[in-house]
């Protein structure tokens, strides 16, 4: 991921009371950051973004080292996003009143996820929300999940020197997601692990929890717990010159 501080302008954005309610209706904000959260527009351009940025359909959002970055959307529904993550919005639509038109499709370019649903996915068509990964396409059934993938970047065995096997790797808290490849459909339930090494290989259960859970730095974790942050109240972007 190329370093954007030396080229970076900040310009401080402020939000707009007047806008109506369907106007935010297909947005997320970036509720919680610790480090560095980019974002590539799909004009494009390139900004990186604070606490209260939005992120909208089209936008690749792009956590650095030692980074963590929590978006929440207007239906409710959280990702919370590893460090060295990359993860592109498709399409995010929600509107209170038409549950049919529901729509999150989202997919994880690299590095791993946590995501709970909001009412996408909990409402309307089931096959409304969707992860798409390097192996498998996910569906969601109101849930809390996380998706890592081990394919793109190596991700450490615990507790030894080597790596897991390539693969994207999922796991349940809650609920139930559904992964589908060429190669059939599997579902995993809360407290189940599963592993999709290619798109031409089925989704297989694991025995053994692979060990990607992360815990992201105190500081991030009691702004979730308290609410307070840095630049709590107002969005400051810094907007990439080239």
């Amino acid at each position: 991921m190329r370093d954007f501080r030396p080229s970076l302008k900040c310009l401080a954005l402020v939000t707009l009371g007047f806008m109506s309610g369907a106007a935010w209706a297909n947005t997320g904000t970036v509720a919680q950051l610790s480090g560095t959260l980019s974002v590539i527009k799909a004009d494009g351009s390139v900004r990186i973004l604070s606490q209260k940025s939005e992120v909208v359909g089209g936008d690749t959002v792009n956590t650095q080292k030692d980074s963590y970055a929590q978006i929440k959307f207007s239906d409710g529904g959280t990702i919370t996003l590893k460090p060295n993550t990359s993860v592109k919005i498709q399409q995010f639509r929600f509107k209170q009143e038409e549950p049919e038109k529901d729509s999150f499709v989202f997919g994880l370019v690299k590095g791993g996820l946590r995501a709970v649903t909001g009412l996408v996915g909990k409402r309307g068509d089931e096959d409304a929300y969707s992860l798409g990964t390097a192996t498998a396409t996910i569906g969601i059934r109101g849930t809390s999940y996380g998706a890592d993938d081990c394919l793109t970047t190596p991700c450490p065995k615990p507790n030894s020197s080597d790596n897991l096997d390539p693969a994207v790797y999922v796991n349940v808290t809650d609920g139930e997601i559904v992964a589908t490849n060429n190669a059939g459909t599997q579902s995993f339930l809360a407290g189940q692990f599963g592993a999709i090494s290619d798109r031409n290989s089925r989704p297989r259960f694991l025995s053994t929890d692979p060990g990607l859970q992360f815990t992201p730095p105190a500081t991030f974790i009691q702004s979730i717990m308290t609410g307070a942050a840095v630049n709590a109240g107002k969005s400051q972007e810094c907007v990439v010159r080239r």
